[in-house]
């Protein structure tokens, strides 16, 4: 039986059983079979909450796993180091963009673990490397619910399940290859870890915490440490146990984080730079400097090094060059339709739910958890809503599982408490502001279902209404109403949701929901494999909206174990930097205008946007079979600038390209010298004409490297490709 919440004065619940018990012992309960259990759940639990609970998860994988294959490589960038890490153990180890070890991605490569084990069993595609990514989401959902269930109803976990998978931006980013997807997991992971460890003041909770947090710096180096300060202070405070003690363990569970992420980064910075991959986004080929400049203070200030416009800070006035920043900033025209559907629910259901229990004492479980998941959330947005540096929308796949427990945690609460007027009252208000807010979220995009924004509207304002005084309402009245609100909450996001399903997501900028639902950007390249965009001027940065185009007249990559053969994959409606083999009418809808498109731009072979920096070049069968020719003879068949015109010749023709300096073709790697040197010893067959490079306060090296090629080497042209072979000088 679900235990009922008690009025803000009444001592505390009891704690719930941390496992059942055995016959002859606890409660005398029988110990159930291993297959029982799975299908049964909590013996105090309704006989449909575990399977219930068992379905909600094998929809959310089905709906996930929906359409997959459309994304091809999805980001090229992330997708070329993973099939670099399947052909080379160490590659695998750095996150090498090339299996030849030239360059590593601007991350560690935890991310790129799961994905290259994938294609090392399955083979190069679209499902091999973006299932493990589903598997995340799953996993993600999972977690909540047992965080959410161990201390309120199993409705509650539903609820949180519901609410977290049909985020948009949730939709999107567990579909895709960015690190942001097993960064979610393991936050999750890390605030039921603490949550468990407060209900009795086990220290191996704490520990398990610290691990999951050191792996997630391994994920996306310090973004993993922004939820540390409201849980460090969280267990401080309110944990059992004396004060003593709690600090031991929070200083063991420090200890663990620096164990479980620290190793990788010893390892990196003891190998000698001679015999490793240069560390793609620093300047001076040091994890270190990419860790606490260009990945750390630089995303607060803005003065990013080596980032297209990096260095340049913010630009006052509530805005950086990534986007307008402020209190507002989840909320506004380039965020809230990623995020925000339920967050105005979500704050205001953490105040309910502190208030509720505030009177209880100290170590009670219900309060700590909404200041758990609150303090994860409140501290995450506040830190992304004022960074100056780079910021792309998916960033806020992070707030998702925290918005989603403390809507489940705290609608359980209030309903419980529903006799109340005030908790009802309250309860209504919040259905009702939903309601209000996705009707202004949905009205940014009046042409995309246009008549649900009304009836989400009347009916959720309505439902809020006899939510209200739903104490005063006999059952079937009441449970209706709450059925009208939970829709009418719901539908929104879930519109936005079937949206993004529906639709292929490749390149560096992705953005969740219909076209038009997002203008934002920033003015280029970042770390993470795309992080830029244009923004301003009424139009959609490259590849945001769906492209008008034609696609898909090379192979797609197929499902596991089997690789393409044709070139990048194309699909005919793409958002995000298409990367179509075939040709696009050269247009992208956005929200207020069009602009040319990245994968429309130019022959197959051509480079993609912003000079191959956000969407890599499209290579022709042609330009494919030259970079293939003798490639088995040379280190790396092709070097190239930036790292997604290297990565769409890799992913093409399974050879190793360099990508010479990293993603913005910034970095100081290869030198001039060392680029001559390669070029001498014959390790590199072709370069590859285009791109851009030296930007944002960079070495410049990747120019000159350029300018000595071009004046000392014969080109060769395929369609719009330019190629230089660097086995024949010009006499």
């Amino acid at each position: 039986m679900t235990q009922p919440h008690l009025p803000a004065d009444a001592p505390a619940l009891p704690q719930p059983p941390a496992a059942p018990a055995v016959q002859g012992q606890g409660h005398g309960r029988p110990k159930q079979p291993p297959l029982t259990r799975v299908w049964r759940g909590r013996s105090d639990d309704p006989r449909w909450a575990r399977p219930a609970f068992l379905g909600l998860l094998l929809v959310v994988a089905l709906a996930y796993l929906w359409n997959l294959g459309a994304s091809g490589y999805a980001n090229s960038f992330y997708s070329a180091a993973v099939q670099a890490g399947s052909q080379s153990w160490k590659a695998m180890f750095f996150g090498s963009l090339d299996s030849a070890n030239a360059i590593t991605v601007d991350k560690p490569p935890a991310s790129l673990w799961p994905m290259a084990l994938s294609v090392r069993i399955f083979g190069l595609g679209s499902w091999a490397i973006l299932v493990p990514q589903v598997l995340m989401g799953v996993a993600t959902a999972g977690v909540l619910y047992a965080a959410v269930r161990r201390r309120f109803s199993a409705a509650a976990g539903l609820l949180t399940v519901a609410a977290f998978a049909l985020t948009p931006v949730a939709a999107l980013m567990f579909r895709f290859n960015n690190p942001d997807a097993l960064l979610a997991l393991l936050m999750t992971v890390t605030v039921y870890c603490v949550l468990r460890g407060m209900e009795n003041g086990r220290t191996k909770w704490l520990v398990w915490a610290g691990v999951a947090v050191g792996l997630a710096f391994l994920a996306k180096t310090l973004q993993a440490f922004l939820i540390l300060p409201p849980l460090a202070v969280l267990y401080a405070v309110f944990a059992p146990g004396r004060p003593l003690k709690r600090i031991g363990q929070l200083l063991l569970s420090g200890l663990a984080m620096v164990v479980a992420g620290g190793w990788w980064v010893a390892v990196v910075e003891l190998w000698p730079a001679s015999s490793r991959p240069y560390i793609g986004g620093s300047q001076n080929n040091s994890f270190l400097e990419l860790t606490f400049g260009y990945n750390g203070l630089g995303r607060i200030n803005g003065e990013e090094t080596g980032s297209v416009g990096g260095g340049g800070g913010g630009m006052g006035g509530g805005g950086s060059q990534w986007g307008e920043t402020g209190i507002d900033r989840m909320f506004n025209s380039e965020i809230g339709s990623q995020i925000s559907w339920l967050l105005p629910a979500a704050l205001l259901l953490l105040v309910a739910g502190v208030v509720v229990t505030w009177k209880a004492r100290r170590t009670d479980t219900a309060r700590a958890a909404f200041l758990a998941w609150g303090g994860s959330l409140v501290m995450t947005m506040v830190v992304f809503s004022f960074m100056a540096g780079i910021f792309h929308q998916y960033y806020t796949v992070a707030l998702a599982p925290y918005a989603a427990a403390l809507v489940g945690m705290g609608a359980s609460v209030l309903w419980e408490e529903r006799a109340r007027f005030t908790a009802s009252a309250a309860l209504g208000v919040t259905v009702a502001v939903t309601a209000v807010w996705s009707y202004v979220l949905l009205n940014r995009t009046p042409d995309y279902v246009p008549w649900l924004r009304w009836v989400i509207l009347v009916g959720g304002v309505a439902a809020g209404l006899g939510i209200a005084v739903a104490g005063r309402l006999n059952r079937q009245l009441a449970l209706g109403a709450a059925g009208v609100g939970l829709v009418a909450a719901l539908a929104g996001p879930t519109a936005y949701t079937i949206s993004t399903l529906d639709t292929g997501h490749s390149g560096s900028i992705v953005t969740a929901g219909p076209a038009g639902a997002s203008m934002m950007g920033g003015r280029g390249g970042g770390p993470g494999g795309g992080e830029g965009g244009m923004r301003g001027g009424g139009m959609q940065p490259p590849g945001q909206g769906q492209q008008n185009g034609q696609g898909q007249q090379g192979q797609q990559p197929g499902g596991m174990g089997q690789p393409p053969t044709g070139g990048m994959p194309g699909q005919g409606q793409n958002q995000g930097q298409g990367q179509n083999q075939g040709r696009g009418n050269g247009k992208q809808q956005g929200g207020a205008g069009t602009m040319p498109g990245a994968a429309g731009m130019g022959e197959r072979g051509g480079a993609g946007g912003m000079g191959g920096l956000l969407s890599g070049a499209q290579v022709s069968a042609k330009a494919k079979a030259l970079v293939e020719k003798n490639s088995d003879d040379y280190t790396w068949a092709a070097a190239a600038i930036g790292s997604q015109n290297a990565a769409s010749y890799q992913l093409s023709t399974g050879k190793p390209v360099m990508a010479i300096g990293g993603f913005n073709g910034s970095d100081p790697s290869p030198t001039l010298a060392q680029f001559k040197s390669y070029v001498e010893d014959g390790k590199i067959h072709y370069f590859i004409g285009g791109g851009m490079g030296g930007t944002g306060g960079g070495s410049g090296s990747a120019s000159k490297i350029q300018s000595w090629v071009e004046k000392n080497y014969t080109k060769v042209t395929v369609g719009s490709a330019t190629f230089y072979d660097l086995t024949q000088p010009k006499s």
